[in-house]
């Protein structure tokens, strides 16, 4: 739903939005930080979710001194990624659209509110922003530094969409458009969110916000050896995601909104590959369209495109070669190149099937792979011909 332009003045700071948003604080025994950091929020809405996690300090008491607030309570600690995710449910209930999430350990400014609803009101509001801090300052530890690049590492392999920050918890997600499911109930819940989000079509990018990381009274309940562990088996699980569903997914959508002509033009003929690049992702594609590892040729392709640094779309394209039509001429090229190797009976009269292939194993296993490794070697070179035909044909023209 979305709101005519309305004011909400809170002390004496203004926000304008055309949408409802709110602000949602998890908090886990920082009772130290905690109300400066409600107080800050409080000067820019009174639309503020604390999920107050099982804390066994004073942070009940001190909710208890805010009563506009909107509390939530865990009776025992369940992890960040629970906080949050009921802190969303809660805020869907209330009709926000949107919420900012803000640390409760004092690292974040709430005086950079602005910068979030700033790009929210400049965006079509289909939109997901992360906080990039500048991870180059003093006082960063150098673990944190190293764990954000490889978090953006992962995060670009997995969407695409190259980052500077994707582990800051200072956030604004579009509660609409975020995945109904989650998975994981921890810290890696912030990696998940977002990856599934980009997957939904949801824009995900960075705005630039402050951090504090020297102050006296923060305390951090990340866990390095567990926590990280447990987002490096996210990271996998992410990536296994992508290589068999994802890539082909957003492939196919892809040359559906196109026709054979405009592919070919926009992605081999124009793309700014180079021709060597091009040339030696047609014949990776056919490769791996044929040789004989059925089940895990996408993930074959699109891994070893992103391994020798070629074009994947090409790649993932020629590889279609073994589309249903195709198989039987497969099958059978596969089973005479193997026969010039293979001392085999003659192959018998019928239709051409993966019942006989196996009946012919070695034969056709044989035959598959140079099949594969010939065919490839073709269509690298009669490719590289192509797009050097009219590449020179182009300068001609524009000279």
């Amino acid at each position: 739903m979305n709101y005519l332009c309305k004011q909400k003045t809170i002390g004496k700071l203004r926000i304008t939005s055309k949408y409802k948003w709110c602000v949602i604080i998890p908090t886990y025994n920082n009772h130290r930080t905690l109300a400066g950091v409600i107080s800050g929020v409080l000067q820019y809405t009174q639309a503020v979710i604390v999920v107050n996690d099982g804390s066994t300090d004073s942070t009940a008491e001190i909710l208890q001194t805010f009563p506009a607030l909107t509390v939530l309570e865990h009776p025992h600690n369940q992890g960040k990624g629970a906080a949050l995710k009921n802190g969303f449910r809660k805020a869907l209930e209330m009709g926000y659209e949107y919420a900012i999430t803000i640390d409760s350990d004092g690292q974040h400014f709430p005086d950079d509110i602005p910068v979030f609803m700033e790009r929210l009101n400049a965006s079509d509001g289909n939109i997901l922003l992360i906080g990039e801090r500048n991870m180059a300052q003093e006082g960063i530890p150098r673990k944190s530094s190293f764990g954000n690049k490889f978090s953006n590492f992962w995060f670009r392999f997995e969407t695409g969409v190259k980052l500077g920050d994707t582990q800051s918890g200072y956030r604004l997600y579009p509660l609409t458009r975020m995945p109904e499911r989650y998975f994981t109930p921890k810290f890696e819940f912030e990696i998940e969110s977002i990856v599934r989000a980009s997957w939904k079509g949801v824009h995900v990018e960075n705005v630039p916000v402050r951090v504090h990381y020297e102050l006296k009274d923060r305390v951090s309940h990340f866990r390095p050896f567990r926590d990280f562990t447990r987002i490096s088996i996210l990271n996998t699980v992410l990536v296994v995601i992508t290589l068999l569903y994802i890539k082909p997914r957003d492939f196919i959508r892809n040359l559906k909104k196109k026709d054979l002509k405009q592919f070919l033009k926009e992605e081999v003929l124009e793309s700014s590959d180079s021709r060597h690049t091009k040339a030696f992702s047609m014949a990776l594609g056919v490769f791996w369209g044929i040789v004989p590892l059925w089940g895990f040729q996408t993930v074959g392709v699109l891994g070893s495109a992103y391994a020798l640094r070629l074009n994947k779309l090409i790649a993932f394209a020629f590889s279609n070669i073994s589309l249903p039509p195709f198989i039987p001429l497969i099958i059978l090229g596969s089973l005479k190149v193997g026969g010039w190797f293979v001392d085999a009976p003659s192959l018998p009269d019928g239709p051409l099937t993966f019942e006989l292939a196996q009946r012919h194993l070695s034969q056709y296993l044989i035959g598959s792979s140079v099949l594969a490794i010939l065919l490839a070697c073709i269509s690298g070179l009669t490719g590289y011909a192509i797009l050097t035909y009219f590449s020179r044909t182009k300068t001609a023209l524009n000279a």
